[in-house]
């Protein structure tokens, strides 16, 4: 023993030295760590010789890993969580006591009173830790330009080029609003990053791939004339601000929608002009929620899975946990079991914390400097893929400017189905050149007719379709916004429709409240509604309406609401309007936190939306094809798809060794369908399949078993 001791210590002893020697004499310490245990006081006595010997200080610091000293029950389950284990079986995993925990500056040096330099060097580094987050560079790569160009006018010119396109003739309104523009985004300095996206979007169609901007950026002349867009927002009369504003720190969210079957084109495209030193994905912290902590706690705690299956099945998928005590009898649990008591305790403790990372759905973020001096990075499970450890909202904070690049099923779909056309009839679509005003779209909409029709092909959409009959463009975008959970619970779907039939008469929570309410029959439907009214009714500044629409959109947003609720119900009964008045908008605002739709949002997939309607309507054969090569999307299986197609008219030919491809074909006027169909088949067999076509069809089932080498169960499906 004594000589492992000694062995220890020597190799203890050169590894100092290396540290001492790579970190300079100024940067390198020994750190003490004492819990109360007696192999560290005489580790810590060690530990001191060494540095003695060495002349390497001293510092002394705690690994603390709770706050406060009952935090250590907690600590102990997120462990057994980490480790999937229980607590019966952690064994030497947990910590022996609560001393990990944040102590005051008397209790450190009482506890390390032998060692005094080591606490006063342990201040001396706290004070030369000055590093502020705000201090971070985040600025963007400059865009490449032509010679003798400046951001703000190279942007200037292009905007103007595209006005020309989009508009024909620049009326006194358009100008105005592009200068509008222009001059805030040159103020904000915010130039290379509209020349950064509109680079992204001119690669998409140089491609042929099919992109759309949408979110807030739809509200924006400017990303509209640059092609960004698809939504003209002088016409819709959209909010500029609610996109940029000058009081907003934050910097602008532009979200582009592609075609999901070429996406990952694009995102190469920004790797491999900005290099993966200065691109990656973004990540997004999942928190725990009511569910995810009844399984975790409760497997930890040593509750069968069976146990904790029934009672999180019992609770609401969005629920943040607080009803769990009330679920607990529901479920069979004898709520006086000290073991259950914890559960419970534990599971409310949990709520909002982290529980894992994900990455975002389509977040990239670039930048100047590289990431790995800003923010830590690692490799993605796909290959050719960096992605940020930091959550997407946190970015935001940190004025990290995020681009979504987010894939789209339906894209995907009027992709195949524009090639199609193209292919089978000699067509070129451009939904640029639809006007948007066919009655006969019109009429499949009032019909329900919608199965595969982007948006409004779900069953309460359907529903809603016969009593809500839409017959121009903006019909649609109130279609698409009011059949969400935000609209539902808060009771606003119903009286839109009974005002909108001449049911209900249209009133309004007070006069002020008309201009803003008005195209939405008095009812609050779109989150820029909500900041309005914040404004007119609550007397609310815009930097205040933007903290509440900020709200409204936040993972957290409940919380954030109750926290501006009582500003806002004050304000408006200062305003003249009734508590109770008061009250309901309040709860109707709240409903947006449960995915209310912004009102550019809408409008851009209200062009999807009577684009995929029109396809159907006029070409149903190329509609239902491409509806099929682009599964998995929306609500219903192939078998359904077809089954429609077929009382439509469409005709269908099965899988044919000898005439099919991987996928759906167009053949006399027919639909032939493609291997993809056939269950059991998968990339692997599409990969196989798609290379032996190339060399030549399949001319028997005999030469398909051959040259496919697919197994028994693949062969007989």
């Amino acid at each position: 023993g004594v000589a492992f001791a000694a062995e220890k210590q020597c190799l203890a002893r050169r590894a100092a030295r290396q540290y001492r020697q790579l970190f300079g004499a100024d940067d390198f310490f020994l750190e003490l760590q004492h819990h109360n245990l007696p192999d560290h006081e005489r580790l810590c006595r060690t530990l001191a010789d060494l540095g003695r010997e060495l002349d390497i200080p001293l510092v002394a610091t705690n690994n603390v890993h709770h706050a406060e000293a009952d935090g250590r029950r907690l600590q102990d389950v997120l462990t057994c969580i980490k480790n999937h284990t229980t607590l019966d079986k952690a064994e030497g995993l947990l910590y022996p006591n609560a001393e990990r925990r944040l102590k005051s500056p008397e209790a450190m040096a009482r506890r390390f009173a032998a060692w005094p330099e080591a606490v006063a060097n342990t201040v001396a580094i706290a004070e030369r830790c000055r590093f502020v987050l705000e201090g971070l560079d985040t600025s963007l790569p400059d865009f490449p330009l032509p010679d003798g160009e400046y951001n703000f006018n190279y942007l200037r010119r292009l905007t103007y080029r595209g006005a020309r396109e989009r508009y024909g003739t620049l009326t006194t309104q358009v100008v105005r609003q592009i200068d509008h523009e222009l001059r805030i985004i040159g103020k904000l300095h915010l130039s290379g990053y509209f020349l950064i996206v509109w680079d992204i979007t001119n690669f998409c169609r140089d491609s042929g791939i099919l992109c759309q901007g949408r979110g807030s950026a739809a509200n924006s002349a400017v990303c509209y004339c640059l092609g960004i867009t698809a939504v003209d927002p002088i016409k819709l009369k959209l909010l500029f601000e609610r996109f940029i504003s000058e009081e907003r720190t934050e910097p602008p969210d532009i979200d582009i929608d592609i075609a999901n079957n070429r996406r990952e084109e694009v995102i190469q495209y920004v790797y491999n002009k900005y290099g993966r030193e200065h691109a990656a994905m973004v990540c997004e912290v999942i928190s725990y929620r009511g569910r995810s902590a009844v399984r975790d706690v409760g497997k930890a705690l040593g509750f069968s899975l069976e146990e904790v299956d029934s009672l999180a099945k019992l609770m609401d998928h969005y629920s943040r946990g607080e009803e769990i005590d009330e679920r607990i009898t529901e479920a069979g649990f004898n709520r006086h079991d000290r073991r259950v008591k914890l559960l419970v305790e534990l599971c409310l403790q949990i709520k909002g914390f982290p529980r894992h990372l994900g990455i975002h759905v389509g977040g990239i973020i670039i930048t100047k400097r590289p990431l790995s001096r800003i923010v830590p990075i690692e490799n993605a499970t796909m290959p050719d893929r960096s992605v940020i450890q930091w959550d997407k909202d946190d970015t935001g904070d940190m004025r990290l400017v995020k681009i979504d690049l987010l894939a789209l099923g339906m894209l995907s779909l009027m992709d195949i189905a524009f090639k199609l056309l193209k292919d089978n009839r000699g067509l070129t679509v451009n939904p640029a050149r639809m006007t948007y005003d066919d009655p006969k779209v019109y009429d499949l909409f009032c019909r329900a007719d919608t199965l595969g029709v982007f948006q409004v092909e779900s069953r309460a959409q359907m529903n809603c379709l016969p009593r809500h009959r839409p017959r121009r463009f903006y019909d649609l975008v109130v279609e698409v916004a009011l059949i969400r959970p935000g609209p539902i619970q808060g009771d606003m779907v119903h009286p839109y429709l009974r005002r909108r039939n001449g049911e209900e008469a249209v009133t309004y929570p007070h006069p002020c409240l008309k201009p803003i309410l008005e195209r939405t029959l008095g009812v609050p439907l779109f989150q820029e509604q909500g900041m309005q009214v914040a404004i007119t009714a609550a007397g609310f500044t815009p930097s205040e309406a933007d903290e509440l629409r900020r709200a409204m959109g936040h993972k957290r947003s409940h919380e954030k609401m109750e926290a501006l609720g009582e500003r806002l119900i004050n304000g408006m009964m200062r305003k003249g309007i009734s508590h109770e008045a008061a009250l309901k908008i309040f709860d109707q605002l709240s409903a947006f936190a449960d995915f209310g739709f912004a009102e550019s949002h809408a409008a851009s997939f209200a062009l999807l939306v009577y684009v995929s309607a029109s396809l159907k309507v006029y070409y149903p054969l190329e509609f239902y094809c491409s509806l099929l090569n682009a599964q998995p999307m929306g609500f219903y299986s192939p078998s359904s798809v077809v089954y429609e197609a077929r009382r439509r008219g469409v005709k269908f030919d099965d899988v044919d060794v000898s005439r099919s491809q991987w996928n759906c074909t167009i053949e006399n006027d027919r639909v032939r369908l493609g291997f993809c169909m056939v269950k059991s088949l998968g990339p692997a067999a599409q990969e196989v399949i798609e290379a032996e076509l190339e060399k030549g069809p399949f001319t028997s089932i005999a030469d398909f078993i051959y040259r496919t080498r697919f197994n028994q169960a693949a062969l007989e499906q």
